[in-house]
């Protein structure tokens, strides 16, 4: 079965043909960095590791661009607030960004390309505009220069909205701009914000507006077409949409399709540190939550699926995930780890249905339920097909338990080692309690361990221990 998409542009599921047979063209609009990450941004990165971890599943060679944009209005904001350099503020940021993406086993990007390390890319690209006539310099001692709305008569066509319901916002007039819908291409200086956050240009010093910086960073790694841009469904009016303006007006064939992933809401708002509501992955962890458990979380749901934030539902997420975790665990203590195989039909099915994570792990746990009867009923051979089945479906989610992202601690150290040893020396302990009869002693440990977060489970074979829910 053929992957089919759905397609933002065209308002449509459509088959995925690749622009070149056999390779993968993504760019992924990423986070701007004025403030460190929480899980709405996470989703995104999920979302799309899982695109491409399919595509590659599926034989293409992938190029993955995700791009951070470390220079904009509210990293400046940010500066003159905490009274901190905007570079510092912006990589400070960065740094925890690339923490929680490896935290939660995201691929890393082919390239991940900076906004200001692109300069000169959105200079070449402004010119093409300014000569096309679609975009042009403000007047006077400004350094201004305006993308013009209306000389592209498609404006508009990828989020329905036409310029013609465009109406004025009232705000007050910005300098040398022609009509309130035209769009910055170029920032010329301002008195109020960082002197440091500016660079030469053919119009004046100034800064790059935020949509010619994908535009410019998107074609400089992948071509003047590429095969998908993707990018939360908030991005679609105005940033994907000047996207596709300004690109298109320069002869760019741009992106051929357009994935937007649907938002992660804490109420009755999507999750933003401009609100002030935003949960973290520290917070995540303070409640007891791995990050494994947090992938699965937020990949469970179809990712053109609201996700309504709860607690209640995380932690019935991370229950879930230990069941999966448990089965894997225990068939290979039966038959060794097992080395993957491919994926049932079934799972494949839904992966091609538009990325339909929630059906494909339904396929996961129905291996796990013949799994488990196949466990009780000793039967090794069925044992091991149900494992090395789970293990691939796993791996193209990127919850593979064995995989070494989830055994290793940050830098790659890993504790499970450690782990193992300790409890071990307990389990000893509660054995020689038992051996002489003393319950209460033994009921303890398995207490102790239980409130760490340990479930031990008492088999025909000896003691039997699993990460559980902490109390």
């Amino acid at each position: 079965m053929t992957l089919r998409l759905y397609d933002t542009a065209t308002r449509s599921v459509r088959d995925f043909v690749p622009l070149t047979p056999g390779q993968a063209g993504i760019y992924l609009c990423g986070v701007t960095v004025q403030s460190s990450p929480h899980i709405g941004h996470l989703r995104s990165a999920v979302n799309y590791d899982v695109l491409r971890r399919w595509l590659l599943h599926e034989g293409l060679e992938v190029t993955f661009v995700r791009n951070v944009t470390d220079v904009d209005d509210k990293i400046l904001q940010k500066s003159l607030e905490h009274k901190r350099p905007w570079w510092a503020i912006a990589y400070e940021n960065r740094l925890l960004l690339e923490r929680d993406y490896r935290a939660l086993n995201v691929l890393p990007p082919t390239y991940e390309p900076l906004a200001t390390g692109h300069i000169t890319e959105m200079h070449d690209l402004i010119a093409t505009l300014i000569e096309r006539g679609h975009a042009y310099p403000g007047g006077g001692d400004c350094a201004d220069v305006y993308f013009d709305v209306l000389s592209y008569r498609e404006y508009g066509a990828l989020s329905g909205q036409r310029p013609d319901d465009m109406r004025d916002a009232g705000d007050a007039p910005v300098r040398d701009k022609r009509d309130h819908r035209d769009f910055a291409l170029w920032k010329g200086v301002k008195a109020d914000e960082p002197q440091d956050a500016y660079w030469p240009s053919p119009w004046g010093r100034g800064r790059p507006g935020w949509h010619i910086e994908c535009s410019a960073m998107a074609q400089r790694y992948l071509g003047d077409e590429f095969d998908i841009h993707g990018g939360g469904l908030d991005l679609t009016f105005p940033h994907h949409e000047n996207e596709v303006a300004q690109s298109k007006a320069a002869g760019l064939g741009f992106a051929r399709y357009w994935v937007h992933h649907a938002l992660l809401n804490l109420g009755d708002s999507k999750m933003s540190k401009s609100l002030g509501n935003v949960i973290d992955l520290t917070s995540v962890a303070e409640a007891g939550i791995r990050p494994v458990e947090l992938r699965y979380y937020l990949g469970s749901p179809h990712y053109r699926s609201r996700i309504d934030y709860s607690d209640e539902a995380l932690r019935e997420a991370a229950v879930a995930y230990r069941r999966i975790e448990g089965f894997v665990q225990r068939a290979a203590e039966v038959v060794g780890n097992g080395r993957p195989k491919a994926v049932p039909p079934a799972f494949a099915d839904a992966m091609n249905d538009d990325l339909n994570t929630s059906a494909a792990l339904a396929v996961v746990h129905d291996t796990i339920r013949e799994g488990n009867t196949a466990l009780a009923a000793g039967d090794e051979p069925a044992i091991r097909g149900a494992l090395t089945a789970v293990r691939a479906m796993l791996g193209v989610l990127g919850l593979d338990p064995f995989d070494g992202a989830w055994s290793g601690g940050e830098g790659g150290n890993d504790l499970k080692p450690v782990v193992d040893s300790l409890v071990a020396l307990a389990l000893e302990q509660r054995a020689q309690a038992r051996a002489r009869k003393d319950w209460a002693a033994a009921d303890s440990v398995r207490d102790q361990l239980k409130n760490a977060g340990i479930q031990v489970e008492d088999t025909p074979t000896g003691p039997r221990w699993t990460v559980g829910e902490q109390h």
